[in-house]
């Protein structure tokens, strides 16, 4: 009775481990992984990333011709070409424009894509059913658009304001002549050279409006609700003024 009470109290338990067993070294368990700490995050500054529609600047601030463009570091005048002249600097591409517009405009490739090879800027129409119209309106956008980005260098010691400049300029101007004629405004097709040749001129006066306004004959009031007339032109001299750490125009 006492011998079969042992025997079932030896199978309960595992056998011990012999003499030689216990001569052998026990496996050592494999190393803890040491958990390594994550490297510390990168940020690239958005100036270092070129966008499709920015291009190399030169030290004056203007942008550098490519294929089409500015030969020896001179500069061209892209708003005095012609539609024609334009259009041969430019990539055209042509999609079919999303979103609400009737059941015929999504039917053909209608909207037009025109990139300005020289300065890499983009301007797109998508609003009308025919090809043609979209192209005009896409060319007189990319107008727009490089007169508000392209600056062009000035000699502030010999600066006269050219005549597109002058013809936006209010009739209270005292260097506006007569033979100019009436002022030309936001909805005009000659407002852009204005635009532009009046931004080149705040670039070359560091944003500053009253020094501007004195090249001009105006008081600084009277050129700041010239630029703020413009949205476009507001956006882009307050972006000037924010450059040279001056306060926006309200």
């Amino acid at each position: 009775m006492a011998r079969a009470l042992l025997l079932r109290i030896a199978r309960c338990y595992p056998p011990l481990p012999t003499s030689s067993a216990l001569s052998q070294p026990r496996p050592l368990p494999p190393p803890l992984l040491r958990r390594q700490a994550p490297s510390p995050l990168r940020f690239v500054p958005a100036s270092s990333v070129s966008t499709s529609s920015d291009a190399p600047r030169d030290g004056g601030g203007g942008r550098k011709g490519e294929e089409d463009g500015a030969e020896g570091g001179g500069y061209v005048d892209y708003l005095g070409m012609s539609d024609e002249e334009l259009m041969g600097q430019c990539e055209m591409g042509t999609f079919k424009a999303s979103g609400p517009g009737g059941q015929h405009r999504n039917k053909r490739e209608s909207a037009v894509r025109l990139k300005h090879r020289p300065t890499g800027i983009i301007a797109q129409a998508v609003e009308d059913r025919s090809q043609h119209m979209n192209r005009a309106s896409a060319l007189s956008r990319l107008r727009t658009l490089i007169a508000l980005k392209v600056r062009r260098p000035i000699n502030l010691e010999d600066y006269t304001p050219p005549v597109e400049l002058l013809q936006i300029l209010p009739l209270k101007s005292t260097i506006r002549g007569k033979d100019v004629g009436p002022q030309i405004g936001p909805n005009n097709s000659k407002f852009s050279p204005g635009m532009q040749a009046l931004l080149d001129l705040l670039f070359a006066v560091e944003g500053s409006v009253s020094d501007a306004a004195k090249i001009l004959g105006l008081s600084t009031g009277a050129l700041s609700r010239l630029i703020l007339s413009d949205d476009s032109l507001r956006t882009a001299a307050n972006e000037l003024r924010a450059s040279k750490g001056l306060k926006p125009l309200r």
